[in-house]
C-alpha cells in the first residue's frame, strides 16, 4: 500500500530538492544546509504519515504492525524487526518525527497534541482494546 506510493518518491532526491528550495527561499544564506536538509527530511517523514493515514481512513482499515514497520522503515527507522506490537511502533515513528508519543503513560490515555495526525487511529486501537 505505502510502498508503492514512496517508490514513485524518490527519498533523497524529494529531500534534496525541498533542501535546496527551502535555501533558494532565503537567497543561499550559508551555514543553513544542515538545517534545510533536516526540515526536508521531517517534511517527507510528515507526507508518509499523512498519506499512510488517510489511505487507513479511505479503506477503513485497520493499523497492521506490518504497515507500521514498512511505514518506520519508509521514515528512515531502523531495525523495525525488534518492535512487537502496534502502540510501540506508532511511538516509535511520533519520536522520529519529534511529536509526543501516544500511550505515554498508561495503555487507555491519549497524547494530549490537539494536531496529532494519529489521534482517530489511537481511538481506533483503544476500542479494540476494549472489545
Amino acid at each position: 500500500m505505502l510502498s508503492h506510493f514512496a517508490k514513485t518518491i524518490n527519498r533523497h532526491q524529494w529531500i534534496s530538492e525541498a533542501a535546496y528550495f527551502s535555501a533558494e527561499a532565503r537567497g543561499f544564506e550559508s551555514g543553513k544546509e544542515l538545517d534545510d536538509w533536516l526540515a526536508a527530511e521531517m517534511a517527507y517523514s510528515e507526507i508518509l504519515i499523512t498519506t499512510y493515514i488517510a489511505m487507513l481512513e479511505e479503506d477503513d482499515a485497520v493499523i497492521t504492525i506490518s504497515g507500521l514497520k514498512q511505514l518506520a522503515a519508509l521514515i528512515g527507522i531502523e531495525h523495525t524487526d525488534v518492535f512487537n506490537s502496534d502502540v510501540e511502533l506508532i511511538q516509535a515513528i511520533q519520536n522520529a518525527t519529534k511529536h509526543s508519543p501516544c500511550f505515554r503513560y498508561e495503555p487507555n490515555r491519549l497524547c494530549e497534541e490537539m494536531d496529532c495526525k494519529w489521534r482517530k487511529e489511537c481511538r481506533k486501537l483503544i476500542s479494540v482494546w476494549y472489545r
